[in-house]
């Protein structure tokens, strides 16, 4: 009897193997959007038998993840549910036809909000058969159609529209910008070069030996020995200057030898990166056996100190190669911090030695009716639980690994831990271990760690979708487990000889109706009088969690609600900075600027409080959000669009006046900000720095993160590094031409130097490039692009311009349809069409 229950399995499995992979096909396209005059889309999803034996029309259910919820299906004979998380599931019903070979079955279905990208449509879809429940098989077959309802002015920047822009903000090529980026302070050119080569040597203060093993083995990476050998004349010192500020640097190169003077480590390191910086792109292709460095003179320090780049590798995964890729990256444009996002509802991502289960449930997503053994898939993982972005951790070593990385290049890594809120993958992990430890009769180890009440009743559902993701704080093996996490987490520091201040405890985004039907909270609020309402329980843990903290000689970090107070205005909730808080050093990361949401002021007002504030605003530093709107642009967009531009022209005591567009791309009307706080001069005292940010739920795989990442980085380093004059000048005139001429010297820097660089350093990244604009005129078609340097390539026989094709130089005469490609190198922007009517 079991022989034939194993091959009935066997034949099923067979049968959804072939059934997902082989017979399915599904393609996806937008209907409309505002349908029926509502704030809902109309998609349709089309399955058809591409395969030569019929599907059934029942025994099995599609499931998929989507960012958008499907809230009724509008025709088809099918159930559509939302389970959790963004997670659905179809099931076909009476009427859902058996599709033969070659045949198909459109659905129909309303989604919440706007579809205006290809990132709209669902993903990961998967198949399950009724008979095997517990097992799903992937559908590879998948497509998005850019159908023209979706390619709608509405939905799509045109050609004409970026050519505007570009033109709007071009600026002659500069004759005098600085060999280094970012663009340090005090910049000199001299006469006659520095010739480095494989001989040359490195003598340093006894000080600075760690940087100068860094630099010796940068050196070996591009020089090589000549036939000649040649002797030893030349030296690059590092020398101490105890005058200079924290990681303020001097660099002078001349003819007979290269002095990076500094007070400390930092310092020298910078001055090695400019040193870097000098050189020309080219020796970062191959070794070469001597290159020359231009006479400079320069004396140079950062604007901020704290110049920070948060990586969310809890949604989906990055490896720690690509980790210690991006840490080279950002070292060499000068940030000298990682905020790392190690866990959220989708994943926990650091091995805690004594808690397994955190890594052996947390870090796995694959298919599951149960969450018991892993999670459910997000963000289209899909049901294998081998997928290399939804499952991954890091092991104790790794993360070692990556801190003695980070410390040698002055880069300091601050680890979150998401809580209590955004804490689906700890909580899940820990019932996982209460599971375990009561069938082994150990009740009192089994509620050690946990992080729920178990009797709690509390309704409630987060942003993300989530109605079992929030830490109970009234529970004391709450704190217990975040005590047992933040020792592990100092301890591995301790054995990196990695620097630790602070741990970033998030406190984003936690759901109202959380705690309010759980005994236990019940039970504290009785026993500690000054808990009022539910909402004081907030004020209650971090508190606690702060305590903890400064025993361990740390700080409390945290998103900005972590500062905040909810009271009552006129009958309506209201936030304000908690004046409870203030004086503790709490360190708000604030991302809420949000045009039009009402908080444009926020980080100012927590600023202006006493609050130690880090700008991690969303308009502006969210670098997932898409480049701009274009159906074809990955990224998400409900903040906006963050392209190169918006990272550059940021200003940090004044993003008002920075501030150009509104979500939708379009001029900014600046009415939002009347009546906004501004920033005062106690205020600007209160600025820590400034952060950009990706979030990975659009984000697998490293080359999906670079082209989020580069060249928006570039942007962002120059701004935390150094001040524009355009930021403080009062006369709206001047400072627009201020801001065109640094505009474009950045531009002109980044086109010459840093983006054919990229194309080498470190063996090269995947930065993104921009598409082109195109406009006719007189008959004639004008075509421009963002970044100078870069070679524009057309077609008019409707196939895809390669680096064959002709290239674009100046204006063109075109009856036809017109096919636009930017390239640099053999990398290559999306495909802009022009038609011609």
């Amino acid at each position: 009897m079991r022989n034939r229950i194993v091959v009935l399995l066997m034949v099923v499995f067979a049968s959804m193997r072939l059934m997902a992979q082989n017979n399915l096909e599904l393609k996806w396209e937008l209907v409309t959007n505002q349908y029926q005059g509502r704030g809902a889309f109309l998609a349709a999803l089309t399955i058809r038998n591409s395969g030569k034996t019929p599907v059934a029309n029942t025994g099995w259910k599609l499931y998929f993840n989507s960012i958008r919820d499907v809230t009724a299906v509008a025709a088809g004979a099918v159930k559509v549910e939302l389970l959790s998380g963004g997670l659905h599931r179809l099931t076909p019903q009476s009427g859902f036809p058996v599709l033969q070979p070659g045949g198909s079955y459109t659905i129909q279905y309303e989604g919440a909000g706007r579809a205006f990208s290809k990132s709209d449509a669902p993903q990961g879809f998967y198949l399950v058969m009724d008979a095997a429940p517990e097992k799903g098989w992937p559908i590879t077959k998948f497509s998005v159609n850019a159908n023209p309802q979706m390619l709608t002015y509405e939905n799509h920047l045109t050609p004409e529209a970026i050519y505007l822009k570009i033109e709007a903000w071009a600026t002659a090529a500069p004759a005098d910008v600085p060999k280094i980026f970012p663009e340090p302070l005090v910049y000199r050119e001299g006469t006659g070069f520095f010739e480095l080569n494989a001989a040359t040597a490195v003598k340093a203060d006894p000080a600075f030996s760690r940087e100068a093993a860094y630099l010796d083995q940068e050196l070996r990476k591009i020089t090589l020995a000549g036939k000649k050998k040649p002797v030893v004349q030349q030296v690059i010192a590092l020398e101490r200057k105890q005058e200079l500020a924290a990681e303020a640097y001097e660099l002078n190169v001349t003819e007979q030898g290269i002095v990076v003077k500094a007070a400390d480590g930092a310092g020298i390191f910078y001055g090695i990166q400019s040193l870097k910086s000098l050189m020309p792109v080219e020796v970062w292709k191959k070794p070469v056996t001597s290159v020359k460095i231009p006479a400079v003179s320069v004396e140079d320090a950062p604007r901020f100190g704290y110049r920070s780049f948060m990586l969310d590798v809890a949604r989906n995964f990055q490896s720690k190669e690509e980790v210690l890729r991006i840490l080279e990256l950002i070292s060499f444009y000068k940030l000298n911090t990682l905020h790392f996002h190690l866990n959220d509802d989708e994943g926990w991502r650091l091995e805690i030695p004594g808690l397994p289960e955190l890594t052996e449930t947390g870090a796995v997503r694959g298919h599951t009716t149960s969450s018991q053994h892993w999670l459910q898939p997000s963000f289209g993982s899909g049901p294998d639980t081998n997928d290399a972005y939804g499952t991954g951790f890091y092991s104790r070593q790794d993360f070692l690994d990556i801190l003695k990385f980070a410390t040698e290049r002055h880069i300091r890594v601050i680890p979150e831990v998401e809580t209590p809120g955004h804490a689906r993958a700890a909580v899940k992990s820990m019932d996982a271990r209460y599971r375990k430890l009561m069938a082994q009769g150990k009740p009192a180890a089994a509620v050690e760690y946990l992080l729920r009440d178990t009797a709690d009743l509390s309704v409630y559902t987060s942003v993300q979708g989530w109605s079992d993701n929030v830490m109970n704080v009234a529970l004391p093996s709450t704190y217990r487990f975040l005590e047992k996490v933040a020792d592990e987490i100092i301890a591995m520091y301790k054995e990196a000889g990695a620097p630790l201040s602070t741990i970033h405890f998030g406190g984003d985004e936690v759901p109202a109706g959380v705690w309010e039907k759980s005994p236990a909270v019940t039970a504290l609020m009785k026993k500690e009088t000054a808990l009022r309402t539910v909402d004081d329980l907030w004020y209650y843990y971090f508190g606690k969690v702060n305590a903890m903290l400064q025993k361990k000689g740390l700080y409390l970090s945290g998103w900005e609600e972590i500062a905040l107070r909810k009271t009552r205005l006129d009958g309506a909730s209201k936030f304000i900075p908690n004046p409870g808080f203030v004086n503790e050093n709490f360190h708000a990361y604030v991302w809420n600027n949000v045009w039009g949401w009402g908080s444009e002021d926020l980080a100012y007002r927590l600023a202006n409080a006493g609050y130690k504030v880090v700008l991690a605003p969303v308009t502006n530093f969210y670098f997932d959000l898409a480049y701009q709107k274009s159906v074809n642009e990955p990224g998400l967009y409900w903040g906006g669009y963050t392209d190169i531009d918006k990272s550059f022209g940021f200003a940090p005591y004044d993003y008002y006046k920075s501030a150009k567009e509104n979500l939708n791309g379009a001029p900014l009307d600046k009415t939002v900000f009347v009546g906004k706080d501004r920033l005062t001069e106690f205020g600007k005292q209160n600025i820590v720095g400034i952060q950009c940010l990706i979030w990975s739920e659009m984000i697998r795989g490293p080359e999906q993160l670079e082209y989020m990442l580069l060249p928006k980085l570039l942007g962002f380093a120059q701004r935390a590094w150094s001040a524009g004059k355009w930021e403080t000048e009062q006369d709206s005139t001047k400072a627009m031409t201020l801001y065109k001429n640094d505009w474009g010297r950045f531009l002109h820097t980044i086109g010459t130097r840093e983006i054919p660089r990229l194309h080498w350093y470190n063996n090269g990244y995947h930065f993104r490039v921009p598409a082109p604009g195109a406009i006719m005129e007189n008959g004639m078609l004008k075509v421009n692009t963002q970044i100078p340097g870069m070679d524009i390539r057309f077609t008019t026989d409707g196939k895809e311009p390669t680096l064959k094709s002709p290239l674009y130089t100046e204006p063109i005469p075109v009856k036809n349809t017109v096919k636009l490609k930017v390239f640099s190198g053999t990398k290559a922007s999306l495909t802009t069409q022009v038609n011609m009517e």
